[in-house]
């Protein structure tokens, strides 16, 4: 039998618990606003369903029998269970917020894209996506964790590196195909150069005038073409179909496998001494939130090298 069916009707227990509690029938109808006849009708049902009575009526007075005395303080605690319940079905659900410091370009061009997956393992967090330039204070509690480009070795975090990083040539296919000839790196002298004029691309050599020089090759005007200070901006221009672009690999794979972008000559590709790494403060634990989205970006970065090698 479904418990429901054993339970009386709930406005007759109602009407028991104010009566127990009040020991009265006229104080339970004021509370709950029906008439004493009311109560007293509800009171009747009940105890046809118990099978027992559970009041004495002694002229005005009224006490509880022996079964209502064991009643009572169990009803009265049912009633303040289910109050809370209700409670809290009319809070909003509580989700666990987790922040992340990142570099613009890389939020834009590989975090977002993938954000959905860790989303869908862990409904219950709130990833907030803090992307800036600036370094944030993670000790101070500024977010819970960060993604940082460069060399690493940064002694004041905990530091571990998620994806190395190389550059190469790329342009979309519309240029290669319609614009000037580009069998070879001398080929470039005939296309507008789309420059990384990020901070940490000079301190890596991730630049035309570094690469062409790493190939020995010589005629090529460096000196025109159009300079961003952000990565994400040069491989858009570079889909847009306005240049030739150094692009970070890492940054440019999602074009580059959708073939909104295409490599360019079969020894484009150079490393670069910076990486990923993911960073976090020495005197702050992790939360279990922050460790289940490292593990995530640990799986997701295996994923990006595993498809890169596909390339």
């Amino acid at each position: 039998m479904a418990r429901s069916s054993r339970l009386p009707p709930l406005n007759a227990l109602r009407a028991f618990e104010a009566a127990a509690r009040l020991e009265s029938f006229a104080r339970a109808a004021d509370e709950l606003a029906v008439t004493p006849g009311a109560i007293s009708q509800q009171i009747r049902s009940l105890e046809e369903h118990v099978g027992t009575p559970l009041f004495v009526r002694e002229g005005r007075g009224l006490s509880l029998t022996e079964a209502g005395r064991a009643a009572a303080n169990v009803a009265s605690d049912a009633f303040e269970t289910l109050e809370r319940a209700v409670s809290l079905m009319r809070q909003p659900v509580q989700r666990r917020a987790l922040t992340v410091s990142v570099a613009p370009s890389f939020a834009g061009k590989w975090l977002a894209p993938r954000l959905h997956r860790f989303q869908e393992t862990q409904p219950g967090v709130e990833v907030w996506i803090a992307a800036t330039s600036e370094r944030v204070d993670l000790s101070a509690g500024a977010a819970d964790l960060g993604i940082r480009y460069g060399p690493g070795g940064d002694m004041t975090l905990n530091e571990e590196t998620l994806l190395p990083e190389e550059v190469l040539p790329v342009c979309s296919p519309d240029l290669l195909r319609d614009g000037p000839r580009l069998a070879t790196p001398r080929d470039l002298d005939g296309h507008t150069l789309l420059h990384d004029a990020s901070p940490e691309s000079e301190v890596d050599g991730a630049d035309w005038p570094s690469w062409l020089k790493a190939r020995n090759i010589r005629g090529v005007d460096t000196a025109g073409g159009v300079r961003f200070n952000q990565s994400a901006l040069v491989i858009d221009a570079a889909v847009a179909g306005r240049g030739v672009a150094l692009a970070k690999r890492a940054l440019a794979q999602n074009d580059l496998a959708s073939g909104r972008l295409v490599a360019l000559f079969a020894d484009g590709t150079s490393p670069v001494r910076s990486a990923y790494h993911i960073v976090t403060a020495r005197n702050r634990p992790l939360s279990p939130d922050a460790e289940a989205f490292i593990a995530w970006l640990r799986g997701e970065a295996r994923v990006h090298e595993h498809s890169v090698d596909e390339l």
